[in-house]
């Protein structure tokens, strides 16, 4: 049996207007107790990008500017086992709480994954037609080998939903 591995506690507060979500923290997000952890993950680069921030490798700093910005990040998979980073390698999973998470913050106007797996899990988990826009964001992840210039213009939807 492989080792299970559980998700970070969400990052939200009243003001969320969008909510992020991923599948599971990979080994490197993991290990540093980080979202997004990897050096070659286009997360962060991608928010810093979306709202003209100045980069950042501090942590604390990079979580002041998703505050900010109102927008709130959490993971579809509570715990799971997998060896290594891919979601491929998921098995036995146990969902998060993203419906009672989003009915304790109202303020959540759309929902966007980052990446296949998270939208397809949250599909099932919520259902094709919860009340929220829910977007399939191309993965962040250096293993999604699109551009970071076809990424990052996929992610200015979410632009549309902040005032």
């Amino acid at each position: 049996m492989q080792n299970r591995i559980s998700s970070f506690p969400p990052i939200i507060d009243d003001k969320s207007e969008i909510l992020i979500l991923g599948s599971v923290p990979g080994v490197k997000s993991l290990e540093k107790q980080q979202y997004y952890a990897h050096p070659q993950n286009k997360f962060w680069t991608i928010i810093f990008e979306l709202f003209n921030e100045k980069f950042t490798e501090d942590y604390s700093e990079r979580l002041n500017i998703l505050k900010k910005h109102h927008i709130a990040v959490w993971d579809v998979i509570d715990s799971c086992e997998r060896k290594g980073s891919l979601d491929s390698e998921i098995k036995n999973e146990e969902a998060n709480r993203i419906a009672e998470l989003l009915e304790e913050y109202p303020n959540i106007k759309a929902i966007f994954c980052n990446g296949g797996k998270s939208y397809k899990n949250l599909q099932k988990l919520l259902g094709k037609s919860f009340k929220l826009p829910i977007f399939q964001l191309p993965s962040t992840s250096p293993l999604h080998t699109v551009s970071f210039e076809k990424k990052l213009e996929a992610w200015k939807k979410i632009l549309a939903f902040l005032i």
